[in-house]
């Protein structure tokens, strides 16, 4: 395999997507407002990533998982995100996504807009309906970051030409150990430890960065 020349790793919900995915699957089981104060809360540091999923996946305990479909037809792209997927293409580069989100909604989303490798959460489906429980291990911050260091590993790209992008708290241990750290739409918390701050909502405006 030809190794890349570098590697860019997006957080998903409020960064590849507009959307929350979870809030959009809360809409379904009628708890957006409980399920969107626990995100933003998790989002901004304030309470441990893994637990507060946890408690957000047993909000969505019956949900069919016909709802998928209807989640899926109300993401938004970011602007700009097929515009930085293929300047990253272009420059012999590789574009992975690393989620506390869903694989449910990623696997269709993901390639869609030019994503070449991505890693999500499950969500743990019984005779047709989700239960309220991830099925298996939880993609964390300290998995975002694994993430990033096993594929640029595998891909041949040295830590420094790896570019990590995000918006949570989750995501500030990918941003610590990439090469560079990109605070984008980002809480305020996130971005007073980011690096660099992008501060349009526009992922074209990372273009400027690339290697």
């Amino acid at each position: 395999m030809t190794a890349a020349r570098f590697l860019v790793v997006l957080d998903a919900d409020s960064t590849l997507i507009r959307n929350e995915v979870i809030e959009l699957l809360a809409d379904e089981a009628g708890r957006r407002d409980e399920v969107q104060a626990a995100t933003e809360a998790a989002m901004r540091g304030e309470v441990d990533f893994a637990t507060s999923l946890r408690s957000r996946v047993a909000a969505l305990k019956g949900v069919p998982v016909s709802a998928f479909e209807r989640v899926r037809a109300r993401i938004e792209p970011t602007p700009g995100v097929r515009e930085l997927t293929a300047a990253v293409h272009d420059r012999g580069g590789v574009v992975g996504v690393v989620s506390g989100g869903f694989h449910e909604i990623l696997d269709q989303v993901a390639p869609d807009l030019g994503v070449d490798r991505w890693r999500a959460n499950r969500l743990e489906v019984v005779d047709g309906s989700l239960s309220g429980h991830v099925d298996g291990d939880i993609v964390d911050g300290a998995a975002k970051a694994r993430s990033l260091q096993e594929w640029s590993a595998e891909l041949g790209v040295a830590p420094h030409a790896t570019i990590a992008i995000g918006d949570g708290a989750n995501d500030l241990a990918m941003m610590a150990v990439a090469g560079l750290g990109l605070a984008f739409n980002a809480k305020p918390a996130v971005r007073e430890a980011a690096p660099l701050v992008i501060g349009p909502q526009d992922l074209a405006e990372v273009i400027a960065l690339l290697p």
